[in-house]
């Protein structure tokens, strides 16, 4: 049976991997370190911050939510030493803007038009009540290039569903470790995830128990029904949350909007390694 899938997250799946050049193309990583960002993390945590401003790691943790606060607060705040905010906002669009040349090559430039013009439409509908990571992104200039008006506009989007997440994370009772775990006893190897995120294993461990004795998990990490049950509730919340961004659209515009992703989310994908941390969802 073909599964019903909520349109706002049948565009996420489309729109994420834009977005997710910026974390491991090589175009990123080398302009992050000609900007003074040497090193993964640094040019993660500061250029996924910066339209906070020069922020210490509190409010980081806070907004990324399932990073440990000690793995945050080795970024956090040193390096505005290295480089302003400015300067990282600046990096992170070169980068992303270069990636996509590469990749979307191939790809007619009228589709990337279309697909602009309707994401963009989209964020300046955009309610931004308590999703601050959306819009400290919304309230950024427009940039001139088109592909860097893609790049920017996908990603003020998949902020604003993360920050929905967020939410629906927080009324679900769950914190950011346990979040984590959740995500590994659905799909994802712990492997993956815990070293890229900064848990220690006593960290995990205790968030694993935590889970077991509110009958997410059963005692051999494995979700219960309760637990498949609650996370399909905390899915629909975050599809409900993101749906109001759409509502302004003809059902005829989704699909053309879909239609127009489809080729550039696929040229993305592809250049994405095959297992990423991210939570990049399975293909459409």
């Amino acid at each position: 049976m073909t599964q019903v899938v909520h349109p706002a997250r049948a565009l996420w799946w489309l729109f994420e991997p834009v977005h997710a050049l910026t974390y491991f193309s090589p175009e990123a990583r080398a302009a992050y370190e000609a900007a003074g960002l040497r090193g993964y993390w640094r040019g993660y945590f500061g250029g996924r911050s910066a339209p906070l401003g020069a922020v210490d790691a509190a409010p980081v943790v806070a907004a990324f939510f399932n990073f440990a606060p000690q793995m945050v607060e080795r970024a956090l705040p040193d390096v505005w030493n290295l480089a302003t905010p400015e300067q990282a906002l600046r990096a992170r669009v070169a980068g992303a803007t270069g990636a996509l040349e590469r990749v979307l090559a191939e790809v007619k430039p009228d589709l990337v038009d279309r697909s602009v013009d309707l994401l963009e439409r989209a964020v300046d509908g955009l309610d931004c009540c308590g999703r601050v990571l959306a819009a400290a992104n919304a309230d950024l200039p427009r940039p001139d290039t088109r592909l860097a008006r893609l790049w920017q506009a996908t990603t003020v989007l998949r902020e604003h569903r993360g920050d929905g997440h967020v939410a629906a994370l927080v009324a679900e009772g769950l914190d950011g470790c346990e979040a984590l775990v959740v995500r590994c006893a659905l799909d994802t190897r712990r492997e993956t995830l815990q070293p890229h995120r900064g848990w220690t294993d006593a960290e995990w461990d205790a968030a694993t128990e935590r889970l077991i004795e509110r009958r997410w998990l059963s005692p051999d990490g494995s979700l219960t029904a309760e637990g498949r049950h609650r996370h399909l509730a905390l899915e629909s919340a975050t599809d409900l949350a993101a749906s109001r961004v759409w509502a302004h659209f003809h059902r005829s515009e989704l699909d053309e909007l879909a239609t127009t992703l489809r080729p550039i989310a696929a040229a993305c994908r592809a250049d994405l390694p095959p297992s990423t941390p991210i939570g990049l969802p399975n293909a459409a």
